[in-house]
């Protein structure tokens, strides 16, 4: 073997996002692997691999989205199994990474989740993680295994790109998104703006400031997740209320619980696009929203992985 490649790989999944797993298979020209994960009467998780995977490069796609502690689990337990079948390479794929944001000690006596479920994935015996924007860019530093951290903010941007706006402001919904906005900001050749919200006092509402001009102009909100979409829709409404002609808003990680759907349907959000690194029930996809699929650039990064290709060459 030259170079310490590996011959062939394989791409497995577990439960959580199948959809996604086989849109990248299938790019990749590969069937999924042969591979069923199922739970015993008493809840444990049984992992079961259908065909060998001695020797060669095998990729888990598996988001750990909710239910988190299942899908981690399984992946876990995935991860396992094949260092159990003596694999060559084990790459996790997990396009979203959850319990990212338990990152710090907030305050104390705080667990620092995201460092537990690292060295978890390690301790399996995962030799590489390839991920999308992690909440913490410094999670990467988490584990002590090869960490690609793609970026969902080029596929974004090239869809609004393609619509042709006018007077464009990209929009941070708070302090920390001001890095991506900046970037999409420069990928459309447009300057940003900065929602400052704070509260006088506890309990009394926020007061929303906008740093930068967004009177008469279309607004582009950028966060990388829309959870509970509390942050997203009243920076929307905001935004609505103190002159933007439209606003518009993306996201990476389309987590959509408790009441997010309704929160996005009722705002001034004219249209909402999302990336699929978790899955959507029907249920939850209304007009507003569009999906965008991460599955080519998963691809194109595993292919390069397996090839020892640049990863960063793909976000030049």
């Amino acid at each position: 073997m030259k170079n310490g490649a590996f011959s062939d790989y394989k791409v497995f999944t577990g439960n959580s996002h199948t959809e996604l797993a086989e849109e990248i298979a299938s790019i990749m020209g590969k069937p999924l692997g042969k591979a069923t994960v199922t739970k015993f009467s008493d809840g444990e998780i049984s992992v079961n691999l259908w065909e060998s995977v001695r020797g060669i490069d095998v990729y888990i796609v598996q988001p750990t989205c909710n239910p988190v502690n299942d899908n981690l689990m399984e992946l876990l337990i995935m991860i396992d199994a094949m260092k159990r079948a003596s694999a060559g390479r084990i790459n996790a794929v997990i396009p979203y990474y959850g319990y990212a944001r338990q990152d710090r000690k907030a305050k104390a006596r705080d667990p620092i989740t995201a460092k537990l479920v690292a060295d978890l994935i390690v301790a399996a015996g995962a030799d590489r993680v390839v991920t999308m924007d992690l909440h913490a860019n410094q999670i990467q530093g988490y584990f002590n295994i090869p960490v690609d951290h793609l970026v969902g903010m080029p596929i974004l941007a090239r869809y609004f790109k393609e619509k042709a706006l006018e007077d464009v402001v990209i929009v941070s919904p708070d302090h920390g998104s001001v890095t991506r906005a900046r970037n999409m900001a420069e990928y459309l050749n447009c300057p940003i703006a900065i929602v400052d919200k704070r509260r006088p006092e506890p309990n009394k509402s926020e007061i929303m400031n906008i740093i930068g001009n967004i009177e008469g102009k279309n607004c582009i909100i950028i966060d990388d997740m829309i959870d509970t979409a509390g942050t997203i829709t009243n920076a929307a409404n905001a935004i609505k209320d103190l002159g933007a002609t439209a606003v518009y808003a993306c996201a990476t990680h389309p987590v959509l619980s408790g009441p997010a759907v309704e929160r996005i349907e009722k705002s001034a959000i004219e249209e909402l696009a999302l990336l699929n690194t978790t899955p959507i029930p029907e249920e939850k996809k209304i007009d507003k929203m569009k999906f965008l699929s991460v599955a080519p650039i998963f691809a194109e990064a595993m292919t390069r992985v397996f090839t020892n290709g640049s990863i960063s060459k793909l976000f030049d």
